[in-house]
């Protein structure tokens, strides 16, 4: 019975922990359903200097937190299978060619896409390389969501200059990182004391 009751508790915990968050629009609510969340956003928040509801909103945004999200699938004459739009996977939605870089610049060997803490660990590389790269503010969402889509060349020459869509995408970005930033202001310091059994009760 005991042995019965140890599995199940695992097998709920790992579904908690891929599946995404029932409410992805409150930050809070997303770190007391995940429990570890919280501290692998903070880890990389202090390692790379990137505000947590930056990293959040942009993760939002490239895959509303699924785990092993994907592109969607192109086709030839709108029905013949032709592979995906991009290699982008997981959570950060990271294309195989700046994963290698990130994995090779950091030292996070074993990092895997679908895994949370080092999805978001890559968004905030990623952010600061932006920031020493294209000279854009730790805080300045919008601009760091443009070098994030377009690559940090396709920033430099303004890319996104004839992509009225993207600057629209950016704007909801940088609203949902200020959403984000009201809502940690009320829960952090809950959240900073509450470990494992804040994500319970």
């Amino acid at each position: 019975m005991r042995i019965l009751f140890v599995v199940l508790v695992t097998l709920v915990m790992s579904a908690c922990t891929t599946s995404p968050p029932r409410n992805p629009g409150d930050i809070c609510s997303i770190f007391r359903e995940k429990d570890d969340w919280y501290g692998d956003a903070k880890d990389a928040s202090d390692k790379w200097k990137s505000p947590i509801p930056i990293m959040m909103a942009i993760m939002y945004q490239e895959s509303r937190f699924v785990a092993n999200a994907k592109p969607p699938k192109k086709y030839w004459l709108g029905f013949i299978p032709a592979g995906r739009m991009s290699d982008a996977y997981g959570y950060a939605q990271a294309k195989d060619g700046t994963w290698k870089w990130y994995v090779d610049k950091s030292g996070n060997w074993g990092a895997d896409r679908d895994d949370f803490a080092d999805a978001i660990d890559f968004v905030g590389w990623y952010n600061n390389t932006s920031n020493k790269i294209n000279g854009i503010s730790n805080t300045d969402v919008y601009s760091l969501y443009m070098a994030y889509h377009e690559g940090h060349g396709g920033f430099k020459k303004r890319s996104f200059d004839g992509k009225p869509w993207l600057k629209r995408v950016a704007g909801k970005v940088s609203s949902r990182a200020a959403t984000y930033g009201t809502q940690l202001s009320r829960c952090e310091k809950d959240l900073k004391r509450g470990g494992w059994f804040f994500g319970i009760f």
